[in-house]
């Protein structure tokens, strides 16, 4: 069985626990993180589809959310946009306005669903460099209804409960479930 299919497979056991569907549960412990080598992203990216079966397997809603597209959507709206192009130093990242608008991004997502709806975030690469995703979970925290599944390119230490992003990153704690292909998921 490959990586990604492991992954798939634990993310299919959890989402069918009961018990992660408390609604009494915070914000922050509604995230879940699919924790993928970046190197895995063209294959987990052609079984996304899979995810998104197990979770209606398991009479959840699903919605998907994609920012792979994100900057250069930001950036083509943006009225400075051929003064950055000629000077990109000039450009600040994180740049606030760009992280509002990836977060309004999954937050008209989460509007959407309710409180049985799974809402997945892919392409988290393509922030790296311009935003966090740390930071993006908590911009969005306080809509979360239902689950927010972050698709993760890096790593996850269980005995430091560190993630790396990209292991390019310091790592950062997280009340996020993870879900690793490795060790299932922590409860």
């Amino acid at each position: 069985m490959s990586r990604i299919e492991a992954l798939r497979e634990n993310y299919a056991g959890y989402v069918a626990r009961p018990q992660v569907w408390d609604p009494s549960l915070p914000p922050a412990q509604r995230v879940w993180f699919a924790v993928y080598d970046p190197a895995e992203e063209r294959r987990l990216r052609l079984r996304i589809p899979s995810f998104e079966e197990a979770t209606r397997k398991a009479d959840r809603g699903w919605r998907g959310c994609d920012l792979t597209d994100a900057f250069a959507e930001w950036m083509a709206a943006h009225d400075y946009r051929e003064a950055y192009f000629e000077s990109p130093e000039d450009l600040p990242m994180p740049h606030p306005d760009f992280e509002e608008f990836v977060a309004s991004k999954v937050r008209r997502e989460l509007e959407q669903g309710d409180e049985n709806t799974v809402v997945a975030v892919m392409g988290a690469i393509a922030l790296f460099g311009f935003m966090r995703v740390s930071r993006l979970v908590d911009l969005v925290e306080e809509a979360i209804r239902g689950r927010l599944l972050v698709f993760f390119p890096g790593s996850y230490d269980p005995e430091t409960h560190q993630y790396r992003f990209l292991d390019a990153r310091d790592g950062w704690n997280y009340h996020a479930v993870p879900i690793t292909a490795e060790g299932g998921f922590l409860p």
